[in-house]
């Protein structure tokens, strides 16, 4: 299972690439220099539709100036990782936790490198501590869920998914992964549908595998009410 929650089932891609203090972005094209989504953590689950709408991005958070010899050697991780030069990648972003343990980029991108390589105990701790070391950044509490529901800590999942909607309310990408977590694994239907109600409504362009979603869920719950009217005596 690849990622992201989002693409289990919407096929939605997402992209993790922060800037050395650790501001990020969740689209797949460049919108700032210092923003770029990283194309090389994009990817698709096969069984899944192509990528509907676009899972936009959270409001930015103002950071403090980063000296400008880490931001050139955090870039330089950056396009080593989308080179497919992992290795590298990572000694890179590994140097730069170290020396700049205030900093959440490095360990941001070290959780994600973690993620896709299925080590998902290592991608906990990483993305753990740039959550720690940046706490007003959703996209990371975002991830941090994902990496706990992957290991079947669904508690922590939604409480981490919570905390990213809670710093940034307009961001769908927890509400979706949220809901998906409510759907397929805490069994609430109804937290489910409100879920997904809140991501259509922060998806301009639409959404049609969530909206179908929300159609099998509602005839699902239609269903067993049926169902349980017909046992009662």
């Amino acid at each position: 299972m690849r990622f992201a929650d989002a693409l289990i089932r919407a096929g939605v891609f997402a992209a993790l690439c922060a800037n050395a203090a650790g501001c990020a972005s969740v689209t797949e094209h460049v919108t700032q220099p210092l923003q770029a989504a990283a194309a090389t953590l994009t990817s698709a689950t096969p069984a899944a539709p192509a990528a509907s709408a676009p899972v936009a991005e959270p409001a930015r958070v103002e950071l403090p100036p980063v000296n400008a010899t880490v931001q050139r050697a955090f870039d330089e991780a950056r396009r080593s990782l989308r080179a497919g030069r992992t290795e590298q990648a990572e000694r890179g972003f590994r140097a730069l936790a170290k020396s700049n343990p205030e900093l959440g980029g490095p360990h941001a991108n070290l959780g994600l490198i973690r993620g896709q390589a299925g080590q998902w105990k290592e991608a906990v701790a990483e993305l753990e501590e740039a959550t720690r070391v940046s706490p007003q950044q959703p996209l990371y509490f975002n991830e941090l869920g994902i990496a706990y529901r992957q290991q079947g800590q669904f508690a922590k999942a939604r409480e981490a998914y919570e905390k990213a909607i809670a710093l940034a309310p307009e961001y769908p990408a927890p509400l979706l992964n949220l809901g998906i977590l409510h759907d397929l694994y805490l069994g609430d239907g109804p937290r489910a549908l409100e879920l997904y109600g809140r991501y259509l409504a922060l998806s301009p362009g639409g959404d049609a595998v969530v909206t179908k979603w929300v159609a099998d869920l509602k005839n699902r719950h239609r269903q067993l009410g049926q169902l349980n009217l017909k046992d009662k005596p």
